[in-house]
């Protein structure tokens, strides 16, 4: 395997902060420069305010990095504070990347890009900011006097178990980090491989509060190579679930996005919700899609592509709004409900008050994944 490398000058004093600052939207600035198509370097560009000093362009000639680029940079801060704003239910998170191999079409991130002046389509796919100071970062930020020691949520944005981490190996850092200052954190993937992480995770359960959940919105293999094209299968991110439930470390479901006329039949979320309680998840939340800008209109290009008798079908249900209407989000979570109470989803996971925080295992640890596991689709 071999990287190719292009260094860039840093940017000059007093530019924008780093993606990652608190209290500021997470990007601003201008990439550096993005290779060829082939791989190979381009020129030098003018130095770019995204980031701090010297930064790597890089990219990977491996069948599973072709065509992505990848900006190391330094951040100045990550752990960033949620805006007041947002209606998520947690206020700090941590994002050791930007842009997301997963190239779900759907993504609601995507728009975030744009703050780099990178598009919002196959630039969030292939372009990947790693913030290669991340869990220095992390174990600092966690011992300053100011840290009040509050939930973190992690995987909010794009996922940390991407493709990259595999190559970048962020993760156990930073996951070190907050084991060793025992500070409660969450984590939302579709990569298998967080299940390299797994004695961490024990460890950090031992000694403070971690939530752990995969993202499922459908179980329907065709609709997932479809729409969720550099994630590993539905079947796969359920074995995620089970493997962490058979070790006593509580795990759900967020069954999202639900895609209206593509995954919200009865039979489509029956067979979905029946294979998340035969995983051992702990609950299932639905979630509808939403199309906020940036998603909206790479969502809406697919869709005429691959689908355009249902064009006219979401102008109607969405019309201008990035949310479906409250009648049909009520709808599918209604349904979600009642499927979760017949098939007993989390029926067999004790509450946290009545477990044993302790090192046995059920069953063997699974060996570490290599980088290109990430990519076995099937």
């Amino acid at each position: 395997m071999r990287w190719n490398e292009l260094r860039i000058q840093p940017h000059t004093p007093g530019g924008p902060e780093v993606p990652g600052g608190p209290g500021s939207p997470e990007g601003t600035g201008t990439p550096g420069s993005t290779g060829t198509p082939d791989g190979r370097p381009a020129t030098t560009a003018p130095a770019p305010a995204l980031f701090e000093r010297g930064a790597i362009t890089r990219s990977f000639d491996t069948p599973g990095f072709r065509g992505m680029t990848f900006f190391e940079v330094h951040a100045r801060s990550v752990i960033n504070r949620v805006p007041d704003s947002s209606r998520v239910p947690f206020r700090w998170t941590i994002n050791p990347y930007r842009g997301c191999s997963h190239a779900c079409v759907y993504c609601f991130a995507r728009n975030t890009h744009t703050y780099l002046d990178l598009d919002a389509g196959h630039d969030f796919d292939s372009k990947i900011v790693v913030k290669v100071n991340a869990p220095a970062l992390v174990r600092k930020e966690l011992n300053s006097r100011k840290w009040q020691g509050e939930h973190i949520a992690m995987g909010t944005n794009v996922d940390v178990y991407q493709r990259a981490e595999g190559k970048y190996q962020l993760m156990p850092g930073i996951l070190q980090a907050l084991l060793d200052a025992r500070n409660p954190y969450s984590i939302l993937t579709k990569g298998t491989l967080i299940l390299r992480d797994l004695d961490l995770l024990l460890a950090s359960a031992e000694v403070t509060d971690v939530g752990l959940s995969v993202s499922v919105g459908c179980a329907d293999e065709d609709l997932w190579r479809a729409v969720e094209p550099g994630t590993p299968s539905p079947r796969r991110r359920l074995g995620v679930c089970a493997t962490l439930s058979e070790h006593g470390l509580r795990c759900g479901v967020l069954m999202g996005p639900v895609v209206p006329f593509l995954s919200d039949s009865p039979a489509q979320l029956e067979s979905t919700v029946r294979q998340i309680a035969e995983a051992g998840a702990t609950h299932v939340s639905p979630i509808v899609l939403h199309l906020r800008p940036g998603a909206r209109e790479w969502f809406l290009a697919w869709l005429g592509e691959h689908h355009p008798d249902l064009v006219p079908r979401y102008r109607g249900l969405y019309g201008s709004r990035a949310y479906a209407p409250k009648d049909y989000q009520q709808r599918i979570t209604e349904q979600v409900r009642e499927l979760a109470a017949r098939y007993h989803v989390g029926r067999g996971s004790p509450p946290p008050s009545q477990r044993t925080w302790r090192r046995a295992r059920p069953a063997a640890i699974p060996p570490a994944e290599p980088a290109e596991e990430q990519l076995t689709l099937l």
